[in-house]
C-alpha cells in the first residue's frame, strides 16, 4: 500500500480520508497541519507541523495531498512547499464517473457521485466537491472549488481559483475569469470577468 501525507485537518481532511478509504490504494502515513504543535505518532500515522513536509519529501514511499477547502490558502501552500509535481496525487471517490477523454491534474480531489465528461480538462489541486456534473468540453483551472451539486454545461470555462458555490448552474459556452466567486444557487448566463463576485438567477455583480 502506498503512503500518503495529508496536509491540513479541517472538514476537507475528512472527506479526503473517506476517498482514501473507498480506493483502498493508499494509507494514512502523516497529517500535518500547524495547529500539531508537537509532534506524535499514532496507530503508525506521524502527526506534526507542516515543517515536516521535507523529511517526507525525501521519503520516497510517500504521495502527497493538499486538505484545504479555500483555494487561496490551498495555492499559498502548494507554491510554498515546493513539493515536486510528480509527487502529489490524484484522488477520485470510486463513486465518481470519469469519462475516459477527460484530463485532471495531480493534486485534484474528486468526491462521491461527481461526474466529469468528454474533453473535457481539470487542472492541479482542483476541488471538484459531492455531485457536481461537468459536462462535455469544460476547461477547469488550477485550484478551482466547484462545490456541491454545482452543474457546469458544455463548453464552460472556469479560470485559476475560482470558487463556484453549491448548486450553481452554468449555462453552454460561459468563461469564468480568475480567482471569481459565484454565489450559491446562482445561474450563470453571461460572462464573468476575473476577480469578480456573483450571484442571482440570473447572476449579477456584486460590488
Amino acid at each position: 500500500m502506498k503512503k500518503i501525507c495529508i496536509i491540513g485537518q479541517g472538514g476537507h481532511s475528512k472527506v479526503i480520508e473517506d476517498i482514501l478509504l473507498s480506493l483502498k490504494e493508499y494509507e494514512i502515513g502523516a497529517y500535518l497541519d500547524d495547529r500539531f504543535i508537537d509532534t506524535k505518532h499514532k496507530n503508525g500515522t506521524l502527526y506534526g507541523p507542516i515543517s515536516l513536509v521535507n523529511q517526507l519529501i525525501s521519503n520516497s514511499h510517500f504521495s502527497f495531498i493538499v486538505a484545504i477547502g479555500n483555494n487561496e490558502i490551498r495555492k499559498k501552500i502548494v507554491e510554498t512547499l515546493k513539493i515536486p509535481y510528480e509527487r502529489y496525487a490524484l484522488l477520485i471517490h470510486q463513486s465518481a464517473i470519469i469519462s475516459p477523454t477527460a484530463s485532471i491534474g495531480l493534486g485534484t480531489v474528486v468526491m462521491p457521485g461527481a461526474i466529469i465528461n468528454a474533453d473535457t480538462q481539470v487542472g492541479q489541486h482542483a476541488i471538484i466537491n459531492t455531485g457536481v456534473v461537468v459536462e462535455h468540453e469544460n476547461r477547469i483551472g488550477n485550484f478551482v472549488h466547484l462545490s456541491p451539486n454545482a452543474t457546469l454545461t458544455g463548453n464552460v470555462q472556469v479560470d485559476e481559483g475560482s470558487h463556484i458555490g453549491a448548486g450553481v448552474t452554468v449555462i453552454p459556452n460561459i468563461s469564468i475569469g480568475n480567482w471569481c466567486i459565484v454565489g450559491a444557487g446562482a445561474t450563470v448566463i453571461r460572462d464573468v470577468g476575473e476577480f469578480k463576485k456573483v450571484a442571482g438567477t440570473p447572476a449579477k455583480l456584486i460590488e
